[in-house]
């Protein structure tokens, strides 16, 4: 069985992860991917200097925030970039997915949903927090300014619709503890499998 795991930027997605691996389950970071695809990959690092009209590779690696500056401000450009890089991470998927032999596996991806990675997997974890504590998580461990968060957050499904696609919710605030969420969840899982 696939599990996917989503929610928006700061929401918690890694942490809730974190559990699952802890409990034993493989996780594939969809995002972490997409990094290295992009990092590694010649033909992706030449489709993005040529939609971003910008070597963005000129100091040896990617410029990832001025790619983020790019791409958060277009729509059209971001959705190219998803276009090139979805596949490839998808793609990636299967492969790790064929190798491994837990009962079920994880793959954590902030749209998910968005990306169609949703018709990749059996069930949909969402991670949702309240958008100043993400604000405020993302700007401790980021360069990020409040307005490129904000960016980021306008670009991505909001956790209402996100939600009402899921089959299990996570609430991550200060006063939630995801530990217990987690164990539920898991072995509801484990009772499908």
């Amino acid at each position: 069985m696939k599990v996917g795991v989503t929610g928006g930027i700061g929401s918690g997605k890694t942490s809730v992860c974190k559990v699952f691996s802890i409990l034993g389950i493989p996780v594939f970071s969809a995002d972490q991917e997409a990094k290295a695809i992009m990092d590694t990959d010649p033909a992706i690092i030449s489709v993005i200097i040529s939609a971003t009209g910008e070597d963005l590779y000129s100091e040896g690696a990617l410029d990832r925030a001025r790619l983020g500056y790019l791409i958060f401000r277009d729509e059209a450009l971001l959705k190219k970039i998803n276009s090139i890089i979805h596949p490839a991470v998808f793609d990636r998927f299967h492969k790790w997915t064929a190798e491994q032999s837990a009962p079920y596996v994880i793959m954590e991806a902030a749209i998910l949903i968005e990306s169609g990675a949703s018709g990749l997997v059996d069930r949909i974890v969402t991670v949702v927090a309240p958008e100043e504590e993400r604000i405020m998580r993302v700007i401790r461990r980021s360069k990020l300014t409040r307005e490129e968060i904000q960016n980021r957050m306008r670009n991505q499904m909001d956790d209402d619709s996100r939600e009402k696609l899921s089959d299990y919710i996570v609430r991550n605030s200060e006063n939630d503890m995801i530990i217990p969420a987690v164990l539920k969840i898991h072995e509801d899982i484990l009772k499908h499998v």
